[in-house]
């Protein structure tokens, strides 16, 4: 085989199989049996004539000349890629798949929705939605966007904050009555709580008074959860309190399954961020859907978005973006429409 033989199909196989470490993997990924895999890499290795992987029973790694092959062949796809989605642009038409990934709750009640308003603006958009509470590699699952709760330390990816999580305590009505309603954060301790087995500290409860105290309560329970739409259903059937976020529970405090515990009492709010992979940036689509999410997302009740002022380097509001915000369900008070 010589240089002619080194086609994209290839190339992007090599990628994805260096990438998640595993060919049945990236056989799954792209609904084709691992003997295409397998004959993909070979036909590669054959027409540059050096081995680029280096397999054995349980992973698949890069060798020295994989390694090098890999950083090239990436810059050579995205050029690829960026080449196809200006020629598109010319005509108007944004085209491809979108891999996303986002925190399960808020993915299913909010996120999946702004999807469907997006893809109506965009037909010509694919977008793979993955709903997660753990925190992946988004290179190596394939992910371009993932937004996620919570503080960040992940350097490698650029990150944008979308905005702050307002959370409350909160209760059923039929719970309340029959437990009776805290007073002060240390009436608490008496009470059964709903707590997240997923999130560090849930354990104690920290609470900022309407003088700017600060109360450390702790705070248990029987019913510990691992999704917070688990969460949400145990509070609806009375089994408890637990600090909710807004997001989450908005919607049942309007028609008053639930009611707010604490009301004088503030709990922390918790970031919420977009994390690109940024090599992922600069590809069309996926700025219209970064641009997008970050706009719609700060529109949701609870959700309260950073300043409007850009921040050093951030590009100014477009105006696709400004035409975007008439879509959505919310108005800018936050009550739905």
């Amino acid at each position: 085989m010589d240089k002619s033989d080194v086609t994209l199909e290839r190339m992007r196989t090599f990628v994805r199989v260096a990438e998640r470490g595993s060919l049945s993997a990236v056989a799954r990924e792209l609904g084709v049996g691992q003997s295409t895999i397998t004959r993909h890499i070979k036909e590669l290795e054959d027409a540059v004539g050096v081995p680029l992987l280096s397999r054995t029973t349980r992973r698949v790694t890069l060798t020295d000349e994989g390694s090098r092959y890999y950083t090239s062949s990436v810059q050579v796809l995205r050029l690829v890629e960026q080449a196809v989605d200006e020629a598109r642009g010319t005509r108007g038409a944004p085209a491809g798949t979108i891999r996303i990934s986002c925190t399960a709750a808020l993915g299913v009640m909010h996120v999946s929705r702004l999807i469907f308003a997006f893809q109506d603006l965009y037909p010509d958009i694919g977008v793979d939605l993955s709903l997660t509470d753990e925190r992946i590699d988004l290179v190596h699952e394939g992910v371009d966007i993932a937004l996620r709760l919570g503080p960040l330390a992940d350097s490698s990816m650029k990150l944008r904050a979308i905005g702050e999580c307002r959370r409350l305590l909160v209760a059923a009505p039929a719970y309340v009555a029959a437990r009776g309603a805290p007073v002060v954060p240390r009436d608490l301790t008496g009470h059964e709580g709903i707590r997240m087995s997923n999130v560090a500290g849930s354990g104690i409860l920290i609470l900022q008074g309407p003088g700017g105290e600060h109360h450390a309560v702790p705070f248990g329970g029987r019913f510990r959860v691992d999704h917070g739409l688990a969460a949400r259903e145990a509070l609806a059937a009375g089994r408890g309190i637990a600090p909710a976020h807004r997001w989450l529970v908005d919607d049942l405090l309007a028609t008053g399954r639930l009611t707010a515990i604490l009301p004088d009492y503030s709990l922390p709010s918790v970031p919420l961020s977009m994390l690109i992979v940024p090599e992922r940036a600069s590809v069309a689509r996926v700025r219209l859907l970064i641009d997008f999410l970050a706009e719609q997302i700060g529109l949701i009740p609870g959700v309260e978005k950073p300043s409007q002022r850009a921040a050093p380097g951030e590009p100014a509001e477009t105006g696709s973006a400004r035409r975007i915000r008439s879509i959505s369900p919310f108005r800018q008070d936050g009550e739905m429409l």
